[in-house]
């Protein structure tokens, strides 16, 4: 399968197709650090910088799978909530490519508030196109993060029969992992403090480690990765963190594109 991945960001998509037995063609992504990351780890991928200017010539071949983690800040709680009102709401351009390329499978990811926002007029547009559409919330911890960081996937794919059955057959595997992970799941909120998220955890484990083969038994997930509060006198740490915060988790990407590829 070829793959276009739109809003690139660090490559969590890219990486997830990779583990998947999926070729990235092509990236789309405009911020200059996350093109550095994409350009050190997948080198030979063409990076296209504005969506806004993406056209269907740019791109040799049929694309079979369009990805992309349109920016979520027009529908965070953390932000203004302006939604389609919102200049950073860039939906309408990623629609307008998959216009352009018709790909069989699409997959979005936002925010989970984008559901109560947008998610309708993004239905609503797919369907135009024939596509059938799923979405699902599904958390970090759902793959054995230790953190919920509730997350909205929105599958489409062209052929409405196909992809009910791919859509159950993964959420329900990732739910019994869910249930697996004894993360605090109280609240959708994940506002509760540093010290309250790992005093339950730490009773049990030091480290969560994750039971899929893609990533190797040598792989481990940390409470609290190591990328450093406070950006005084590290120039590029705070273009890591925003690349940090802005990525997809690609453990779960994979389990959806690792469906796809079972088909």
């Amino acid at each position: 399968m070829r793959h276009l991945d739109l809003f690139s960001g660090i490559g969590g998509f890219a990486l997830a197709a990779q583990w998947a037995g999926i070729n990235t063609v092509a990236f789309c992504e405009i911020e200059p650090y996350a093109q550095k990351i994409l350009k050190k780890n997948f080198p030979d991928v063409p990076i296209y910088s504005d969506i806004n200017k993406l056209k269907r010539s740019d791109v040799n071949g049929s694309i079979d799978i369009i990805t992309g983690g349109f920016p979520c800040q027009p529908f965070s709680v953390a932000g203004r909530k302006k939604g389609t009102e919102d200049d950073r709401d860039l939906w309408p351009q990623m629609f307008r490519v998959i216009q352009e390329f018709k790909p069989t499978w699409v997959i979005g990811e936002n925010v989970a508030n984008f559901v109560n926002m947008a998610f309708q007029r993004t239905k609503t547009d797919l369907e135009s196109e024939g596509y059938e559409v799923q979405p699902l919330i599904i958390p970090a911890c759902a793959v054995n993060a230790p953190h919920r960081r509730d997350r909205v996937w929105i599958v489409a794919h062209s052929r409405c029969s196909l992809l009910q059955g791919v859509i159950k057959q993964r959420a329900n595997g990732m739910e019994d992992k869910k249930q697996d992970a004894n993360i605090d799941q109280r609240s959708s909120d994940v506002g509760y403090s540093k010290r309250q998220r790992l005093q339950g955890q730490r009773e049990k484990s030091i480290r969560v480690k994750p039971k899929y083969d893609y990533i190797g038994n040598t792989c481990w997930w940390e409470f609290e990765p190591n990328v450093g509060r406070v950006a005084y006198g590290v120039p590029n740490r705070v273009d890591r963190l925003k690349g940090l915060g802005n990525a997809i988790v690609p453990q779960v990407a994979y389990q959806i594109l690792k469906g796809i590829m079972m088909l």
